[in-house]
């Protein structure tokens, strides 16, 4: 037999009947439960954007922030767990070192900066006309300049003989040679001379020989024609030359030397 019975009226929407297919003399009564009541406004998902994040973070803290990418998870990153910016107090003035001090209490040192460039500039100005003065004071003066250079008419010179000038304050000594004695120097053996050279590298023109006439000893200044080479004969300590002024006995340890020289004609010797 199937029945239903009902309970109180006042209590009733509280309780539930329920049936049973089993006839018996007494049925049980369901526990009271509670309805559900759902609502119909819209639900709220899981916060999985940006937006969703950052209504789920507290309204007044600024420490927070959310951010989001297509590409990348989402994540919340806090002020505490950021990279930590460089200090650079080590390299900051004590005086700059407060944020929150005025920057006329600061010391500024602009002034002395400014200071210090104008007596640089003015150092440097000083110095380089002292550094002027006494440069032009050393240099050679015009008479000096003017000899630095000489032209020496070579159809006065006789043949075989020597002829003594001044150039630049040294005796220059221009001899004229024979053909005899062209072949004599040309024909010496380099391995016999103290400091050898060949005689065509001792002239521009092999008819005239170009030395200075000072010794490569001591300084003193040779005779011409003498010596037992028959070239120049140094009488301080006794070096002796040949006929292209090269040394050939005595202390000297050099050959004499051969100025700058060249011929700008058949007659025309111009020696610096």
């Amino acid at each position: 037999m199937i029945s239903v019975r009902g309970k109180s009226s006042q209590i009733g929407q509280f309780l539930k009947a329920t049936s049973s297919v089993v006839p018996s003399q007494s049925r049980p009564v369901a526990r009271a439960v509670n309805e559900l009541k759902h609502e119909n406004g819209p639900h709220e998902g899981p916060a999985i954007t940006a937006s969703a994040l950052a209504r789920s973070l507290p309204q007044r803290s600024s420490m927070l922030a959310v951010s989001g990418s297509l590409t990348a998870p989402c994540q919340i990153r806090l002020a505490h767990t950021d990279l930590k910016v460089p200090n650079f107090d080590h390299y900051r003035p004590d005086d700059r070192k407060t944020v929150t001090k005025n920057s006329r209490e600061s010391k500024v040192s602009v002034g002395s900066y400014v200071a210090g460039a104008a007596v640089g500039v003015a150092g440097l100005y000083s110095a380089k006309n002292t550094v002027a003065f006494f440069v032009e004071a050393m240099a050679a003066s015009a008479d000096i300049l003017a000899l630095a250079k000489i032209e020496i008419d070579v159809t006065s010179i006789p043949e075989g003989k020597n002829v003594t000038f001044k150039w630049r304050g040294k005796p220059l000594f221009v001899r004229h040679r024979t053909d005899e004695e062209i072949k004599r120097e040309a024909a010496v053996n380099l391995a016999e001379l103290r400091d050898p050279q060949n005689d065509s590298d001792r002239t521009a023109n092999p008819k005239f020989l170009v030395v200075l006439g000072v010794c490569t000893h001591l300084g003193c200044v040779p005779i011409a024609n003498a010596g037992n080479y028959g070239g120049y004969y140094c009488p301080c300590h006794g070096s002796h030359y040949d006929g292209s002024g090269r040394i050939r006995l005595g202390p000297a340890p050099l050959n004499l030397e051969v100025p700058e020289h060249k011929f700008t004609s058949d007659t025309t010797l111009v020696v610096g």
